[in-house]
């Protein structure tokens, strides 16, 4: 299928590529026109990555040729790229730790400059605008390593925007933003398209493809099997196309719990002195829970006092109405609490690690000897386990979990904490960063997995209503209300969340 055209800011012809006996791309088509939002669609593993990876020099093509203004270029990295007029903006966040905001935003600049000194007073000035016209007043002289994530993701998009560029790749940039950050971040692109840039947009997020967006273009199995506009095209049929059949019911059937299931974890005052003041509530047996609340409202600051990543000042947490000590995260996982963080890359697996040291780093005693020896043949085989159950697909438990797509990560990083047989998991934005087809098998696993307790903590609010029996809300770090599953609504939930409606907490 062609989608070129000759007036294209950008053409890819015929790209395929391959990664020893695994072909990630056959033969891809694809076109960018000047003064465009063309979202790239598709599900994890489809080659979407990998086809923005070759525009931006990080892979070479096999096979295929990229055009530049009607001229065909090799590129030979992302710094040629840059120069090009080639931006890209990772999903994964790359910067440097231990540098401030303006130094990594202006990184590529600093590393091409010559000069023994730096005009850090500039640097500084520079990144403050770019960072204004985000929607952000923030120090720009602040460490990165003391940043959340949503501003570290923001510092990659103003590292972007600096580049001068004429293409700017954006993948899954609002995985990490809040709604207010997301809508300066449309605002800056639908600017940028007005002054003829041409914007590839990658998301998983039907609302924004559908607002923002242009043309789409669908890759499956690394094919790109369909190309138009996005007037005209349905949701449920761009999800069709993405993932080849109907996914019939996106989320699971919910449970009738009653009071009568009684809790299988009851957290009462808990606070950790500085995000969490005085959170009670209980989850019920067979229930997912929800938790929503705005971004920075204290909803993982919560799940960390919980299970000992946090400090506690006060509270207890009963499990099964027994008394628990937690001090330090071993000692909810030795009790029975797991904690899936919202930050797969830095805490969820290990990237360089295979999948079978992955799923069981967490529980070593069950894949050792009496000895205290590894037995590699029960690691290879828990992780077999473990995959059948969450339907890993992948090439084998000896991988490096890096070569897996994300939703994949995902289910290796579910299978970690399964591994420790927990009683209760706390799943922090458990489908971030992941397709519509992995996402619909997560939901679908956390209900098998909900036979005693499943708390998710989701900035998506569809995900919270449509996954969730009941769900808190949270705002200011304390208890802002509670919705029955007949009660939430968007609305309901937003008006909780930004203090505008107000509900008794007892």
């Amino acid at each position: 299928m062609s989608t070129v055209g000759s007036s294209s800011l950008l053409e890819l012809r015929g790209i395929s590529k391959r990664f020893g006996a695994s072909r990630a791309l056959s033969g891809v088509d694809f076109s960018l026109q000047a003064g465009e939002i063309h979202a790239l669609c598709g599900e994890n593993g489809a080659g979407k990555s990998t086809l923005m990876n070759i525009n931006d020099g990080i892979h070479r093509p096999d096979e295929g040729s990229i055009l530049l203004n009607g001229e065909k270029v090799v590129i030979d990295g992302p710094a040629h790229a840059m120069r090009l007029g080639i931006g890209l903006v990772h999903q994964e966040i790359a910067l440097c730790a231990d540098a401030t905001m303006a130094e990594n935003i202006f990184m590529p600049e600093i590393n091409a400059d010559k000069q023994a000194w730096m005009n850090y007073a500039d640097f500084n000035e520079r990144a403050a605008k770019v960072l204004r016209r985000l929607g952000q007043d923030i120090d720009p002289g602040a460490l990165v390593r003391d940043l959340s994530i949503s501003s570290q993701q923001l510092v990659e998009i103003a590292k972007a925007l600096t580049l001068d560029c004429k293409v700017l790749i954006l993948d899954e940039p609002t995985a990490a933003l809040t709604d207010n950050e997301s809508a300066a971040l449309f605002r800056v692109l639908h600017d940028l398209k007005a002054q003829g840039i041409g914007i590839i947009y990658i998301s998983h997020r039907m609302a924004e493809i559908f607002t923002h967006g242009d043309r789409v273009t669908v890759l499956r199995d690394g094919r790109n099997v369909h190309c138009g506009p996005l007037a005209g095209l349905t949701p449920d049929e761009l999800v069709r196309r993405m993932v080849g059949r109907d996914l019939g019911n996106y989320y699971p059937p919910k449970q009738a719990v009653t009071e009568s299931s009684g809790p299988v974890l009851e957290v009462t005052d808990i606070a950790d002195g500085e995000r969490v003041h005085g959170v009670s509530f209980a989850l019920k047996r067979g229930e997912i829970l929800g938790i929503a609340g705005l971004m920075g409202a204290g909803r993982s600051e919560l799940a960390e006092t919980i299970c000992g990543l946090r400090i506690a000042k006060r509270g207890t947490v009963r499990l099964n109405g027994k008394a628990l000590t937690i001090r330090k995260y071993s000692d909810a996982l030795r009790e029975g609490i797991a904690y899936l963080s919202e930050d797969r890359k830095a805490a969820g697996v290990f990237l360089d690690l295979p999948i079978a040291q992955n799923v069981s780093s967490m529980a070593l005693r069950r894949v050792s000897s009496a000895w205290g020896l590894l037995q590699r043949s029960a690691e290879h085989k828990l992780a077999k386990e473990l995959g059948a159950k969450l339907n890993l697909k992948s090439d084998g438990v000896a991988i490096e979990v890096s070569s897996l797509s994300g939703g994949n990560q995902q289910k290796v990083a579910i299978a970690k904490l399964l591994a420790t047989n927990p009683v209760v998991l706390l799943m922090d934005e458990p489908t971030r960063g992941v397709d519509v087809g992995a996402k619909s098998e997560i939901h679908h696993i956390l209900r098998e997995l909900a036979t005693q307790g499943v708390i998710v903590i989701s900035s998506e609010l569809p995900e919270i209503i449509g996954l969730c029996d009941r769900a808190l809300v949270i705002r200011d770090g304390r208890l802002a209300g509670e919705l029955e599953a007949n009660e939430m609504t968007e609305e309901a939930l937003l008006r909780l969340a930004s203090g505008l409606c107000e509900q008794e907490i007892a």
